[in-house]
């Protein structure tokens, strides 16, 4: 029986994976991460994409950069 793992969507935001991870991309590249929690990108503004960069928090919901 394979081992579950704890995954959390996150509003507006990644969602946290259990680590430690590997995560297969649309390409067959492999990334893999031995942290105890993996946040993984869903918004697609991370410069380490698949891993979150919180770049989703430099843009508000109505586009515009905060400050």
């Amino acid at each position: 029986m394979t081992e579950r793992r704890e995954v959390r969507v996150v509003q507006g935001g990644p969602i946290l994976v259990e680590g430690p991870v590997r995560i297969e991309l649309p390409d067959g590249s492999i990334v893999e991460s031995d942290r105890f929690m993996v946040a993984i990108c869903t918004c697609r503004r991370s410069k380490s994409y698949p891993l979150c960069d919180t770049s989703h928090r430099k843009v508000s919901r109505s586009g515009k950069r905060p400050g």
